[in-house]
């Protein structure tokens, strides 16, 4: 018999989404609990949201103190809880300015106004031409202006006609975003690692020929960190890895503790400066309760070492997963806490491969059909990974060791 949370959920929500059949009703840590109590490992983290851990009590704490005290003004009064938030934001990612905003497409939004301004009215571009260069196999957010730049056809089917603007080049490729840049160029917007399209890392020390061709260009180098900021990979930012600072830099998800949405888009003073009263605004962006939650939220990554113990534990997983030997595994890829384990569908899709996770006590998610995602809370321990990883194992251990099918490989680039 059907679940009736389910049923609930399917006859009146919009079919946008396919959940793995769980249902959630408690959580404490990298763990959650179902209906019937039944504990499984989140080795997702709602993408990165969740850094933190479930329910972690600092923020918590923080967030039901402030609530009680003051949650929701317009930002056409000022409250004691932004500035403090955006001091320490600012001091810890080295960006002197920033805009804060609720959901992470919200904050890509911002950045694409912020350089196309910039791109008409600083670099002087003719008013209304300004181009923003992007990368193939990009997921920024599922705005119409976002989904008009992505190559995935079912982001984009249906929801045209689109603004244009931008163009897409192959990513990893530096040589490929220089030859696209014109004298409309405005920025180039990109992915340290791009996540949804399957955790696709590019070759070292490509973010640093990018950052040099944006230098001799004029162009703005645009760091969408939604998913791999605030310690995800393993530093800070992604772009650390590289040793590059970003003129515009998105952050969001782990800003919000796991609690609500906090985003907020930083960028250098001329970039920012293109923003005056009027131009740009949000309801709730900046809001008291979030600033006092993503302050929270800020300390406690950079006091309990969140990005070093992503490193650490990254290692421990990455080194465990590469280490199984099945067929069935194309690739391992990823950095810190970020993690693809890329499938050979014609041995068993990566949703399938989920769901017998799931019934392991171990939930993920599956990207684009053939990648398992492994972003669990920046918290985890040795002891949890090795938890994981015997799950993983076990999964692994079920299937045969010959295709099902003579399927092609599929290619998503």
């Amino acid at each position: 018999m059907k679940n009736h949370a389910i049923t609930l959920e399917d006859r009146y929500c919009a079919h946008n989404y396919e959940p793995l059949p769980v249902v959630l009703s408690s959580g404490k840590g990298i763990w959650l609990w179902d209906q019937d109590g039944k504990r499984y490992m989140d080795m997702m983290s709602a993408y990165s949201a969740v850094s933190f851990g479930h329910s972690h009590p600092t923020l918590v704490g923080a967030l039901t103190k402030q609530a009680a005290q003051l949650a929701i003004v317009s930002r056409a009064f000022y409250s004691d809880q932004l500035g403090p938030f955006l001091q320490l934001l600012c001091e810890m990612t080295g960006m002197p300015k920033a805009l804060p905003m609720n959901s992470g497409a919200e904050a890509v939004e911002t950045a694409i106004k912020a350089a196309r301004k910039w791109g008409h009215k600083v670099k002087g571009i003719a008013e209304n031409s300004a181009e923003i260069i992007v990368c193939h196999g990009n997921f920024s957010g599922r705005t119409t202006t976002i989904v008009g730049f992505s190559s995935e056809a079912q982001y984009r089917d249906g929801f045209g006609p689109f603004s244009g603007g931008f163009s897409s080049v192959p990513f990893g490729d530096a040589a490929a975003m220089e030859a696209a840049i014109t004298p409309r160029t405005a920025a180039f917007l990109l992915e340290p690692i791009q996540g949804e399209a399957g955790i696709i890392v590019p070759p070292d020390g490509y973010l640093a020929k990018c950052r040099e061709i944006c230098d001799r260009h004029n162009v703005l180098l645009i760091c969408d960190e939604v998913q791999t900021g605030l310690g995800r990979t393993g530093r800070l930012l992604a772009s650390d890895h590289d040793g590059v600072k970003p003129d515009g830099l998105i952050l969001g998800k782990a800003l919000g503790g796991g609690l609500l949405p906090v985003s907020a888009f930083l960028a250098r003073e001329d970039l920012m400066a293109v923003f005056t009263p009027g131009d740009h605004g949000s309801t709730f962006g900046g809001n008291p309760l979030a600033a006092a939650v993503g302050h929270a939220a800020l300390r406690l990554l950079r006091e309990e070492k969140l990005a070093e113990n992503a490193q650490r534990m990254g290692e421990r997983l990455l080194s465990g997963l590469r280490a199984i030997q099945h067929p069935a595994i194309r690739q391992i890829r990823g950095k810190g806490l970020l993690i693809g384990m890329d499938l050979d569908p014609s041995f068993i899709s990566a949703r399938e491969f989920c769901e017998r996770l799931m019934s392991q006590g171990i939930l993920s998610k599956d990207t684009h059909d053939t990648v398992v995602r492994f972003a669990p809370p920046l918290i985890i321990t040795a002891n949890d990974i090795d938890t994981a990883l015997e799950a993983i194992r076990h999964t692994f251990s079920t299937l045969t060791d010959t295709p099902a099918t003579n399927l092609t490989e599929r290619s998503y680039a």
